[in-house]
């Protein structure tokens, strides 16, 4: 069956996303906003929601149409050949949002996607009530400027619930954004990765997983997985194809530290939990106590934003050791994420040599990129 998908991604990350699929061999259809539409089938959906490692979901486009009324979107919606997804016992809602258009009562969207979704149901299966007592199925209503695009959610939890964070610390950064940034990065296996404020250890973790070519959902379940409509034996082959993926012979130098000993604690077991605690060595570390054993390497950091009352000293001590180090280690590169517009001056003295705007949950914060010089090692 030929599907057209979206991938969702948070704003600033699509290139990232687009590659990601593109790499898994699917023809990208368009690049919008803070989504990614492409072409695949049901094998796509599994696979996609696997891999993915930086988008949020992954939705099947079901139908985009104009609508001005509340009939066109009922009789649109009801034309929708649902049966082909949700079964007499199917367990569905309907989410929405609605921006600059004439239906801009979200409650009465749903209300009414609903109603057409139950009475295209009714008259399929000849059934007055349905016991809802199986599958979940999410259905998405999307309006903007008076265009509705209705998807089904594949994915159920958002694609950076991993399944390995057992243990957790204040303000997580999103696994989906830390893999952004590991992408982004010049990293490679390979190359030494540091991380002096690794918190629960989300960035030397997701780093761990793309140098060990493991599935970022290799270990957690998908609303899909349960749909009568994709093959279960589907999900059993590409999990297997991902088990198979896995290297286990390549060395990765991977650090990560910081001076919070139970952030250090809860890194050590989520490291565990993902399957790579035998390729990242972590430690209690002060940021100004590191030291460079190489001539060359790569740090990928999100140091604290100063969102919280009492941060600014500590901030103000991590880019004092940032500048000394970059100044003792000028071949070494720097990955930064913050809110802090005048880091470059603090830290470089100088503009970074790329930013990419991108957003963590609902901050705006900046991708700053220092590249070292070059060394011989590189």
């Amino acid at each position: 069956m030929k599907l057209e998908l979206i991938a969702t991604a948070t704003f600033g990350l699509e290139a990232v996303v687009k590659r990601e699929i593109e790499r898994l061999g699917y023809k990208i259809l368009r690049s919008e906003d803070a989504k990614i539409t492409f072409l695949g089938d049901e094998r796509a959906v599994a696979r996609s929601n696997l891999w993915l490692r930086s988008a949020d979901r992954v939705l099947i486009k079901m139908a985009e149409f104009r609508a001005l009324e509340f009939e066109d979107l009922f009789q649109q919606t009801k034309g929708i050949a649902w049966e082909e997804w949700i079964p007499p016992d199917g367990r569905f809602t309907v989410n929405g949002t609605s921006v600059k258009s004439k239906l801009h009562s979200v409650p009465a969207c749903q209300s009414i996607v609903k109603k057409a979704i139950v009475s295209r149901l009714s008259e399929v299966y000849g059934m007055d009530t349905f016991p809802e007592t199986g599958a979940a199925y999410t259905v998405k209503i999307t309006l903007l400027k008076d265009r509705v695009t209705i998807t089904l959610d594949t994915s159920g939890a958002g694609l950076h619930k991993r399944g390995y964070r057992v243990m957790d610390v204040a303000a997580p950064m999103k696994e989906t954004l830390a893999a952004a940034m590991v992408q982004l990065s010049f990293w490679r296996a390979g190359r030494i990765l540091v991380d002096p404020c690794c918190g629960s250890g989300t960035i030397p973790i997701e780093a761990a997983m793309i140098g060990r070519s493991i599935a970022p959902g290799i270990s957690r379940k998908f609303a899909a997985e349960e749909w009568e409509a994709i093959p279960k034996d589907i999900w059993k082959e590409e999990r297997k194809a991902a088990y198979a993926a896995i290297d286990y012979n390549t060395e990765l130098e991977i650090y990560g530290s910081d001076i919070d000993g139970k952030a250090v604690a809860a890194a050590r077991e989520n490291a565990l939990a993902a399957g790579v605690d035998d390729c990242i060595k972590f430690s209690r570390l002060d940021v100004k106590e590191f030291r460079a054993d190489e001539p060359s390497g790569i740090i990928i950091s999100n140091p604290p934003y100063g969102e919280r009352i009492g941060e600014e000293k500590a901030i103000a001590a991590i880019y004092g050791a940032y500048n000394k180090f970059f100044k003792e280690n000028p071949t070494w590169s720097l990955f930064l994420i913050t809110t802090d517009k005048t880091v470059e001056q603090k830290i470089f003295g100088r503009e970074a040599d790329r930013r990419r705007k991108l957003y963590n949950g609902r901050l705006e914060v900046c991708y700053y990129q220092f590249h070292g010089e070059r060394s011989p090692r590189v």
